[in-house]
């Protein structure tokens, strides 16, 4: 109600400005408010060691704001998708490769690129782009109305690693959350009602900006009629309870439940049960992650259909149940996340080329959406938990599950583009045989001549 509306209108004024370098100010600024106010990134802040959380939240922030101007950059400029990406890519790699004391450092990098695409930001960010090329009337207006998402996902992992470079994260000590000991429902309740007031506090200071923000964008265009502007705040009202509620919830019972689990089934004898029993919670997780459903939504808007949801939910499905496999495989071995990250970004980005541009985008997209809400409070505690349970190196091994998560769905959506480009082919050359077959076999038609009535 508040972010999709106010992300096109945003995007649809840009393109009316010739100022280039005011478009991307706005852009940047847009990037960093709607990034601090993104609840994923506050809960993952709290759990990483060694670094304050408001200075990871800020440097993850200017991260996406810069990357957030560089993708309408290149939606604006018509700049290919998959050049931006092999680049940024061997970059990114380059960097955590040469720089020996950022080793362990790398899981919470990928995870912050991956958390700061939640429930805020996606909205926005989609309809922004969306917004953008509606006003372009070329061919490809289409297909570069996503990327938007794949390339803001890039900025926080640089901007983490550079801030890796000047803390001391490998000799960090990570906490673990206990289970507060209760043993009635009104000392649950007590436990609820202390946080509460801390959260409220923190959700009004970040929407306060976005919404002071929309407030100087309505001066100045005049864009949204009185019906739409009421319509957009009570979004903001509606936000603002679901963010203080899921916060609260999260930090107090959800995230220390979710390592308890990991801890007790990881010191048994049967902890190798952890790598089925994920796949099925990959599976079936998926969809409670809200930013899903608005990509799903839009990719079959944008395509019109051809793409429906219940493929695109199906493929993300897929993709969430290995990358959970894969990382607990890798927490039971102790195996290095390096190891998964590049064999897996290598072949993502080889297959950008062989896919249609459309899938592209979407893929990429779907490797941010698919680390939301979810991920970062059950799954990221869980992970924790685990190789807490098996004695491993919490920040080696435990960290990295964003990171999988945003990996395997960019590889699985662009083999679904194939089987799609197949498809197509398909259909067209079996269109083509029936069309011959109707002619008849080796008739002439000579189309757009009358037959007279003497033939």
């Amino acid at each position: 109600m508040s972010m999709i509306p106010m992300g096109e209108g945003i995007g649809v004024q840009l393109t009316r400005t010739t100022k280039l370098g005011l478009v991307l100010l706005v852009c940047f600024l847009m990037g960093v408010i709607i990034t601090i106010a993104e609840p994923d990134l506050q809960v993952l802040a709290a759990q990483v060691p060694s670094i304050p959380p408001l200075r990871l939240i800020l440097a993850v922030a200017l991260g996406v704001g810069l990357f957030l101007a560089l993708a309408i950059f290149r939606i604006l400029f018509k700049i290919p998708l998959s050049a931006l990406l092999l680049i940024f890519y061997g970059i990114l790699f380059a960097v955590a490769i040469i720089v020996p004391s950022l080793a362990n450092f790398i899981p919470v990098a990928f995870d912050s690129g991956g958390v700061t695409t939640g429930p805020m930001t996606v909205p926005f960010i989609l309809a922004m782009g969306v917004g953008l090329a509606s006003v372009r009337s070329d061919k490809d207006s289409q297909d570069d109305s996503f990327g938007l998402v794949a390339l803001c996902s890039i900025g926080p992992i640089l901007a983490v690693l550079f801030l890796g470079v000047f803390f001391n994260p490998g000799g960090a000590d990570v906490s673990v959350s206990a289970i507060p000991e209760v043993t009635t429902s009104q000392e649950v309740i007590r436990q609820f009602a202390i946080e509460f007031p801390h959260y409220i506090k923190e959700v009004f200071l970040a929407l306060a900006a976005i919404v002071v923000f929309f407030v100087i964008f309505q001066i100045l265009s005049r864009r949204y009629k009185k019906h739409q502007i009421g319509r957009i705040l009570i979004g903001f009202l509606y936000t603002f309870i679901g963010l203080v509620v899921f916060l609260t919830g999260v930090n107090v019972g959800f995230i220390p439940v979710g390592q308890f689990l990991g801890e007790q089934l990881a010191s048994s004898p049967y902890k190798w049960v952890l790598v089925p029993l994920s796949i099925l919670i990959g599976y079936f997780i998926v969809a409670a992650e809200p930013a899903v459903h608005v990509l799903n939504k839009q990719v079959e808007e944008i395509s019109q259909g051809t793409i429906p949801q219940t493929a695109m939910k199906r493929g993300l499905a897929i993709g969430m149940a290995a990358a959970l496999a894969i990382t607990m495989v890798r927490i039971l071995l102790s195996i290095p996340i390096m190891y998964i990250l590049i064999p897996g970004y290598a072949a993502a980005l080889t297959l950008t080329f062989f896919v249609p541009r459309i899938f592209t985008g979407i893929a990429f997209d779907s490797g941010g959406v698919c680390s939301g809400p979810m991920t970062s409070t059950f799954l990221l505690p869980l992970a924790m938990g685990t190789c807490q349970g098996v004695g491993g190196d919490l920040m080696a091994d435990a960290f990295g599950i964003v990171a999988m998560v945003a990996m395997t769905p960019l590889i699985v959506i662009q083999i679904m583009g194939l089987l799609y480009g197949r498809r197509i082919r398909r259909a067209a050359k079996q269109a083509l045989v029936e069309t011959l077959d109707t002619t008849g076999a080796g008739e002439i038609v000579e189309y757009g001549v009358e037959e007279s009535s003497n033939d």
